[in-house]
């Protein structure tokens, strides 16, 4: 288990929200912590401690009338931590290529690859003729439907689409990845207890490096994690870090995680 790091900004700010409270009608997100320090000041902190693998992500979408400051914030860290960060919201083809050379290590995609409900190969076939596999990370955030099964969602989690979290899901999409990442958007931001059945689920599967997460508050959810996921997710803490206003020990997050 690795412990990889988060930089999420929104409407220009380092930000720790309920992921599913995010709207793009009004740019809203219910707020756990808002930084009054830059993304780069996060990006300078995590390199210190020589952590790669951490995502940057921009919450606000293209249209947004904070999305060139949410990005101008990515890019700042991207630059002060070149090679040590991934970053995703709103990646495609045609942009893909640019965060890479301000200094992300992989571009995280859902909503291209996703774009109709489904899995678009055209668009993940394009995306990787870009990045090629190895600077690709499919992020595969989900909520749980009806049925009880896990969905992947699109446009900042807001909309389902029709395919299921599923081993042969991870099977096939593992041959255009370098790794995947999945937030629980049910219990992001919440750190009151992780998805059990999506992580036993993900750690039954373990053929490429998996990120999971979601809903991680406490070293009870950390060892949870490392048990139901037989050891081979890496995890994500936001809101339950004392970074962002948690009760989880950084230093001591890293010790568990074996940094």
């Amino acid at each position: 288990m690795e412990f990889r790091p988060c930089i999420d900004i929104h409407n220009g700010k380092v930000k720790q929200i309920v992921g599913g409270s995010l709207r793009d009608m009004g740019n809203r997100a219910q707020e756990n912590f808002v930084s009054e320090k830059d993304a780069a000041f996060y990006a300078r902190f995590y390199q210190q401690d020589g952590i790669k693998g951490g995502h940057v992500i921009l919450l606000n979408h293209a249209g947004s009338i904070y999305y060139e400051e949410t990005k101008r914030q990515a890019v700042f860290a991207l630059r002060a931590y070149p090679g040590g960060l991934q970053a995703g919201g709103g990646i495609c083809a045609e942009n893909a290529k640019e965060f890479l050379s301000e200094g992300a290590s992989h571009v995280i995609v859902t909503s291209y690859v996703f774009s109709g409900g489904k899995v678009n190969f055209e668009n993940l076939k394009k995306l990787v003729r870009v990045t090629g596999k190895e600077r690709l990370v499919l992020d595969l955030s989900c909520r749980m439907g009806a049925d009880g099964a896990y969905y992947i969602v699109t446009d900042r989690w807001q909309k389902f689409t029709s395919e299921k979290i599923s081993l042969e899901l991870l099977e096939r999409l593992s041959a255009y990845a370098d790794e995947f990442l999945i937030h629980a958007v049910d219990v992001e931001g919440r750190a009151k207890g992780i998805e059990v059945p999506l992580v036993r689920l993900l750690g039954s599967w373990g053929k490429i490096p998996v990120t999971y997460a979601g809903g991680i508050g406490s070293f009870e959810d950390l060892k949870e994690l490392r048990q139901e996921g037989a050891g081979r997710l890496n995890a994500t803490i936001g809101s339950g870090l004392d970074l962002f206003g948690g009760t989880m020990e950084y230093r001591k997050v890293l010790a568990f995680c074996g940094k």
